[in-house]
């Protein structure tokens, strides 16, 4: 087969694009930190280089004048990923989270208890007994870290509890990650801060009401707790408002703030918080038969799942083409790694340390 030549609206076209990349790729690379700076001169061939691609890609996006969700999975929070995570919140680069009740909660208790955490290094060595040793010792081991229960999980549900109860009282219902909002607003927990309060993600959460997405709530302690109260009929379950009323409130949020560039898709780690979210778009699509509904424009996922098996983990993103996630054309970025690494340097690089 013989190729013709380009016309030549098309190659001025290409050049054109060619140089508003180029210009682009200069203004990114400009006035950046020492951190940033480190990673576009070392960080050149694979996963290394899929790192600085997803982290201009994110700050094109925003560039461009489009907005932004993060997913977290995992213990991102016990990582204490809020020392870069607040500062991204702070500073508008990130519009909507989406996360495990577990992150929701964790990030509080390191707030309120950071000086009752243990490291313990030699967690691969740690035998069943001394797995036990812990457990009786009030301390809830996440691979290095162990949380302790009654500084950290005691002290919330006091304010937390009392929340529920007040909202009840008056025939209000509240979402999750509101009700932990209203406890940190009020300062009450302000008497147990351990660490700087610019380090804790949901601070900075609280402060801009940035609005928060959480699939599957009741899988977390403090969702444990309120359905012990439901359980003895202390409290109501509609006091709480509902994963699927998430998914509601979800829809119209897209709806309204997915013009122009549309809103891109930071995920980290994979499961519920990642998959809740991303199906916002093939559920209008679909089955609402909003076919003006757009693509998640954006989408990057780090994930040190292994890609097969079936997992949702492990799907490479054009694996969401087919099921009307992402565009063909949507930008589209995996790094193969483990997210407490990957994500503070991706963030370093959009806040231009």
């Amino acid at each position: 087969m013989q190729y013709k030549a380009a016309s030549g609206s098309a190659a001025a076209g290409r050049s054109a694009a060619k140089a508003y990349f180029c210009r682009l790729n200069f203004a990114q690379t400009m006035n950046k930190g020492p951190v940033s700076q480190f990673i576009t001169h070392h960080y050149r061939h694979f996963n290394a280089a899929a790192l600085v691609d997803a982290a201009k890609g994110y700050e094109t996006h925003l560039l461009e004048g489009g907005k932004m969700m993060v997913t977290l999975a995992g213990a991102m929070s016990t990582a204490e990923l809020g020392i870069s995570l607040a500062e991204m919140i702070r500073q508008d680069k990130i519009h909507i989270i989406s996360c495990t009740g577990a992150n929701l909660e964790e990030d509080i208790m390191n707030l309120v208890a950071h000086d009752h955490y243990e490291r313990l290094p030699n967690w691969r060595d740690l035998t069943p007994q001394e797995e036990w040793d812990l457990l009786e010792r009030g301390l809830n081991r996440v691979t290095d870290t162990c949380i302790p229960e009654e500084e950290a999980f005691r002290r919330i549900q006091k304010h937390i509890h009392q929340a529920w109860k007040d909202a009840e009282a008056k025939g209000e219902r509240y979402y999750p990650h509101e009700y932990m909002y209203q406890i940190l607003n009020s300062g009450v927990m302000k008497e147990y801060y351990q660490i700087d309060p610019k380090n804790s993600w949901m601070i900075a959460a609280a402060e801009k009401n940035l609005p928060i997405v959480v699939g599957g709530w009741e899988d977390s302690t403090m969702g444990n707790i309120f359905a012990s109260y439901v359980y003895k009929g202390e409290l109501q379950a509609s006091t709480m408002k509902s994963g699927i009323e998430y998914m509601v409130w979800l829809a119209n949020y897209y709806k309204e703030n997915s013009a122009g560039k549309g809103i891109g898709f930071f995920q980290i780690g994979g499961g519920i918080a990642g998959d809740f979210p991303i199906c916002v778009v093939p559920m209008m699509y679909q089955d609402l038969e909003m076919h003006e509904i757009p693509f998640w424009s954006y989408f990057a996922q780090i994930s040190d799942s292994t890609t097969s098996y079936g997992s949702y983990s492990g799907a490479t993103p054009n694996e969401k083409i087919t099921w009307g996630k992402l565009d063909i054309h949507t930008p589209k970025y995996i790094i193969e790694s483990d997210a407490t690494i990957v994500a503070p340097l991706v963030f370093a690089y959009v806040l231009g340390w």
